[in-house]
């Protein structure tokens, strides 16, 4: 049997990158899956589509509704949907700070309050929350994405305490920079693409860019049953960015 036959799901921000890639990891090893995202038309099957969004309480209630209508339990939970920010502390106004939290932070919260009580009767419940490197490393012009993914990591092993009791397993992923939708925007807003990219690459020890299937690689392992003994981990997918300092 694959390690995850006969467990159900969810995945949000599942339309593109590591959520997507995610979705599919975990529908390949065995898992009936809900890709969650506000468009979601990129998910395939037997990835099951939900349109919703994690800044509307009533939305995340209905999605995870009918996912348990559906399946008849809920067993994993990606928080994975997020959006990033571009700036020093002074650079983005109140409005936007508010917008990256209600998504980054906020986001997972309304998640949680949908899926504990489904959550709380399985026998192989497990989070697992999308982060970054961003919490810990201090890059330059991402205060404020830096300061929503330090609160994702904190939150993290607060849900991890908070709930081992109930069997629950909690932990993330902080990748480094990846290779997704969101980067490729940035660098096509870049003067200077080419360049951008070739700096991003040589941030990362390894000398390249995570791709999406990495981190969903890590997130899998996470999530399985296999991993049962694994909780309040922060585990980082980076090409060696948080830990080496290489001469050159």
């Amino acid at each position: 049997m694959s390690e995850f036959s006969g467990l159900v799901a969810l995945v949000t921000g599942a339309g593109s990158g590591i959520g997507l890639a995610s979705a599919q990891t975990l529908s390949e090893r065995g898992a009936s899956v809900a890709a969650v995202d506000r468009d979601p038309s990129r998910a395939a099957a037997p990835l099951v589509r939900i349109v919703a969004d994690v800044t509307d309480q009533s939305s995340i209630d209905a999605a995870v509704r009918e996912i348990v209508e559906r399946f008849g339990r809920l067993d994993v939970v990606v928080n994975n949907a997020g959006i990033g920010a571009i700036g020093t502390v002074v650079d983005n106004d109140d409005d936007e700070w508010r917008s990256v939290f209600e998504v980054n932070v906020l986001g997972i919260v309304r998640v949680m309050r949908a899926a504990l009580a489904h959550l709380r009767r399985s026998p192989h419940a497990a989070v697992v929350n999308t982060c970054s490197i961003a919490a810990t490393a201090g890059l330059p012009a991402r205060a404020l994405y830096s300061a929503s993914k330090g609160a994702v990591q904190s939150l993290t092993l607060a849900m991890a305490a908070d709930h081992i009791a109930d069997g629950i397993r909690v932990n993330c992923v902080n990748p480094g920079t990846a290779d997704t939708p969101w980067v490729e925007r940035l660098l096509a807003a870049s003067a200077d693409p080419a360049a951008e990219r070739a700096a991003l690459e040589a941030r990362q020890p390894m000398g390249r860019l995570v791709s999406a299937q990495e981190v969903a690689e890590a997130i899998a392992y996470l999530a399985s049953p296999r991993s049962a003994s694994t909780t309040g981990t922060v585990l980082d997918v980076d090409g060696g960015m948080h830990g080496l300092r290489l001469r050159k």
